[in-house]
């Protein structure tokens, strides 16, 4: 297959706004982590740091393969403006697969995070159902 320059070049808007919304991610949960109360440890807390720390791993995988991505379109772009065009494709290839692992594992954290919402939820039911009983 034979791509001309333009071809990586359509990329770099979408891994630009994808990295950007990756730190968007990374930011809020850093946020939510640094209001957590050591003090103020029980079971709902316990369970939400440790849905906290997977998708902190998960967003720096999917940062790294972002920026991995990003790194290869730049380099196929170097090869096939130096008329290397069979490697520039291959490159390519490669950081289309980079750019497939990292939204997988976007869709992977944002299933997490809709795990911890719910077990919020749960506490929070639990929380009014108690309250209620109490009346």
């Amino acid at each position: 297959m034979i791509i001309t320059l333009t071809t990586p070049a359509m990329l770099f808007p979408a891994v630009s706004l994808l990295l950007l919304a990756y730190t968007n991610r990374f930011v809020t949960l850093a946020s939510i982590i640094r209001t957590f109360d050591p003090k103020l440890e029980d079971e709902n807390i316990t369970e939400q740091i440790t849905n906290l720390r997977k998708r902190i791993y998960l967003i720096r995988r999917m940062q790294e393969a972002g920026v991995v991505s990003f790194f290869l379109c730049v380099l196929s772009m170097m090869a096939i403006y130096l008329e290397y065009q069979q490697i520039g494709s291959y490159i390519f290839g490669a950081s289309l697969v980079c750019l497939m692992y990292s939204l997988y594992l976007s869709v992977r954290e944002i299933t997490i995070s809709c795990d911890a919402l719910e077990l919020h939820l749960q506490y929070f039911s639990t929380n009014f159902k108690q309250r209620h009983n109490k009346k």
